[in-house]
């Protein structure tokens, strides 16, 4: 299992900028593909940005390309989710988990909330 743990996360008004960190610990993150997902409140975990074991190989749900940019520095067993020109629908928690999920255990999370 990978232990994760987010930060970055704030409160930032609409057009705004956040820069997410997940932290992993236990294993290396250099063989699993990442993930960042987001729930916001009343809504179920979607999948937001992933990346391939090298970070050659990027994937954006619709809503967030061109303003998300997800990267891993696997020397730093890091994953990080760049957010440019936040929107209030951005709103929710954010975790990262390698991708897919199965049984890996899911961190806190951490809140991002933009206000216009």
């Amino acid at each position: 299992q990978v232990q994760l743990v987010e930060s970055g996360g704030g409160l930032v008004q609409a057009g705004g900028s956040l820069r997410l960190s997940c932290a992993a610990s236990g294993r290396s993150l250099s063989g699993y593909p990442m993930a960042w997902f987001r729930q916001a409140p009343g809504s179920e975990r979607e999948l937001v940005a992933a990346i391939s074991t090298t970070g050659d190989n990027t994937w954006y749900v619709d809503s967030v390309k061109g303003r998300f940019t997800i990267s891993r520095y696997n020397a730093n067993n890091t994953v990080t989710l760049e957010m440019n020109s936040l929107r209030s629908e951005d709103t929710a928690v954010y975790y990262c988990n390698v991708d897919p999920p199965s049984r890996n255990p899911w961190g806190q999370g951490t809140q991002v909330t933009v206000y216009s």
